[in-house]
């Protein structure tokens, strides 16, 4: 059917059915960052469904109020809204709930189903794993065996999150995608890199490959050198335990900054599809040399931790 011009931006999205979004991690400083913000300005934008449930799962003792003013604090810190007068915040706290126990526990799952047919009966299921990549295989375990991954119907869909790192090294990222594939489609299985949802990342393709000033000379002729800053202002905050694990390298440079060298370094993409576009990147990434040897790498490379000091006059740990 030909699209009617004068119908154009007039036309009604359907509205999408009843969902939920389990939170692996909700007490964490990804979600308290990013995650818990992000849902304020997708309801303030009118992008939830109407019946929307936030359930927060993790082994930090809290209840459903403890969770709810935690969002609060978090808009106030991280998304400079004051949530005290803001009904768009006060009606997404009252659909907040909270669950405590050991991930790797399967009387845990059991009460989560249970929350779940109560807060959100019917409805579809987004499980986000805010985690550390160790903890990953055994909770999408645990939600297999419990049954949360079946979808009855077209409207009891099931999706999956995994946040980056994926695993630590190749063996436990193929691990990890073993043991998803037994219990989630590959439909429904999503690993991100929230770093890639920064306006300025987003852009970049836009830079490149809309822009008639720049694409004709983003090559080697004419580009000497290309430098990719990470600077942070922020300190280790409450991340300590999971550096001491993954440490800065894994956490920065292997995920993010490697992202951004795609995309900088990629040939056009066919579409801008996401397989497209990943075929590009994969192609840029074949090509990349090695740095240095395990020989000359000392001085080469420099590596570092993170020290105590201080950040725009507050004093950080190290």
């Amino acid at each position: 059917m030909d699209s009617n011009p004068l119908l154009d931006g007039l036309r009604i999205a359907p509205a999408p059915g009843p969902s939920a979004l389990v939170i692996f991690g909700a007490s964490g400083d990804l979600t308290r960052r990013k995650l818990l913000p992000a849902l304020y300005h997708l309801s303030r934008a009118h992008r939830l469904p109407p019946r929307f449930a936030v359930l927060g799962v993790a082994k930090t003792p809290l209840d459903d109020e403890g969770f709810r003013q935690q969002f609060r604090d978090s808009l106030r810190e991280f998304a400079e809204v004051n949530p005290a007068d803001d009904p768009v915040a006060d009606s997404l706290a009252s659909h907040m709930r909270y669950l405590t126990g050991d991930l790797d526990d399967p009387a845990l799952y059991e009460r989560l189903t249970s929350t779940l047919a109560d807060s959100a009966p019917g409805s579809g299921a987004l499980f986000y794993l805010a985690i550390p990549p160790a903890l990953a295989p055994a909770v999408a375990g645990h939600l297999g065996r419990a049954g949360l991954t079946t979808e009855e119907n077209p409207s009891a869909w099931r999706r999956l999150i995994v946040e980056k790192p994926f695993g630590s090294d190749l063996a436990s990222a193929r691990e990890l995608n073993r043991v998803l594939h037994e219990h989630f489609a590959e439909s429904q299985i999503f690993r991100i890199d929230h770093y890639l949802g920064k306006e300025t990342v987003q852009n970049l393709l836009v830079f490149r490959f809309a822009n008639g000033m720049f694409e004709p000379i983003w090559n080697r002729r004419y580009i000497d050198h290309v430098q990719i800053t990470a600077a942070e202002a922020v300190g280790v905050e409450q991340r300590a335990g999971y550096y001491e694990g993954a440490g800065a390298l894994r956490d920065m440079v292997q995920n993010h900054l490697m992202q951004l060298m795609t995309l900088i370094a990629m040939e056009p993409p066919v579409t801008f599809s996401a397989d497209s576009v990943r075929d590009r990147k994969m192609d840029a990434l074949l090509s990349v040399q090695p740095v240095c040897t395990a020989a000359d790498c000392p001085g080469s490379v420099v590596r570092a931790q993170y020290a105590a000091g201080w950040v725009e006059g507050r004093e950080v740990p190290g």
